[in-house]
C-alpha cells in the first residue's frame, strides 16, 4: 500500500503493467505453482489491514461519500458533490471518498475548500492512475476487499451520489451489513431523486412484492436533494454515537 499526505501521480507507471494484485490474487488458472503463492500473499494482505488501520485509526468522525467517477465538473451531480462535501465538513465531519475523478473529486474539493479533511481511499487499477488534487491525505491500496473494509469501519455512514456499477456495490454492500445487523446506526443518503427513483420503484415492485426483502431493507435508504437533511441524518447518527 502506498501513503500519501499530499496528492500527486502513483509511483512508476500511470497504468498498472501486465494485471493488478487484486486479479493476481482471485485467478484460478494456470499451474499448481500458481496457487502455492496465495499462502504468501497472506502476509501482504495483512500488512496492507495493518497499514490502513494504524493511518486510520484517529481519522475521527467520518462520512464516505460515493459516486461515479465520470462526472465532468460543469455536471450537476458534480456540483451537488461539492455542496454535500464542503457541509460534512461544516458539520464536522472527515469526508472519504475512493480518492478519484467525478464525484470523488466533487466531494473531496467541497470539503477542502471549506477547511475540513479530504481523504482518499485509492485502489490499484489500469486506469484512474492519481488522487484528485483535492485528497489531502491519500492510501493507495491493492484489494479491494481491503479497501472496502476502511470503508465501513470508519465511516458512520455513506452517501452515495449519482454512480455506475462501482456506486452500486458500495451501496448494496452497505445495505446488507445493516440488514444483516454488521454494522448500527448507519445511515444510507442516495443523493438524486430523479437519478435512484428508478432502483427504489424496481425494488418495491419486484423484490418486495415478492416477499425477497422487507420493507424495512427499503427503509434504510433516504432519498432526497437536500442536503441539509442528508447532514442532519449523518449528525444524529453521529450525536446517538455520543
Amino acid at each position: 500500500m502506498t501513503r500519501r499526505s499530499k496528492p500527486g501521480p502513483r509511483p512508476g507507471k500511470a497504468t498498472v503493467p501486465g494485471s493488478t494484485s487484486d486479479q493476481r490474487l482471485l485467478d484460478s488458472r494456470g499451474d499448481a505453482d500458481w496457487v502455492h503463492t496465495d499462502p504468501w500473499r497472506v502476509l501482504k494482505i495483512q500488512a496492507e489491514f495493518v497499514e490502513g488501520f494504524n493511518d486510520l485509526a484517529e481519522v475521527g468522525p467520518a462520512i464516505s461519500i460515493f459516486g461515479s467517477a465520470r462526472l465532468a465538473p460543469e455536471h450537476p451531480g458534480y456540483q451537488l458533490g461539492v455542496k454535500i462535501g464542503a457541509a460534512l465538513a461544516d458539520a464536522g465531519f472527515t469526508v472519504i471518498t475512493g480518492g478519484g475523478p467525478g464525484a470523488m473529486e466533487a466531494a473531496n474539493k467541497g470539503a477542502a475548500e471549506a477547511g475540513g479533511h479530504s481523504l482518499g481511499l485509492g485502489i490499484e487499477l489500469p486506469f484512474e492512475a492519481s488522487l484528485n488534487p483535492y485528497v489531502t491525505f491519500g492510501l493507495d491500496f491493492r484489494y479491494f476487499f481491503v479497501r472496502k473494509t476502511m470503508f465501513v469501519k470508519y465511516s458512520q455512514g455513506y452517501v452515495v451520489l449519482p454512480g455506475g456499477v462501482g456506486t452500486l456495490d458500495e451501496l448494496f454492500e452497505a445495505m446488507t451489513l445493516v440488514q444483516t445487523k454488521k454494522v448500527t446506526q448507519f445511515p444510507i443518503v442516495l443523493l438524486g431523486v430523479d437519478y435512484w427513483s428508478g432502483l427504489l420503484d424496481w425494488m418495491k415492485g419486484s423484490m418486495l412484492s415478492d416477499g425477497r426483502i422487507k420493507q424495512s431493507d427499503i427503509d434504510m435508504l433516504t432519498v432526497t436533494d437536500d442536503v441539509d437533511e442528508a447532514v442532519a441524518l449523518m449528525v444524529a447518527a453521529r450525536d446517538g454515537h455520543a
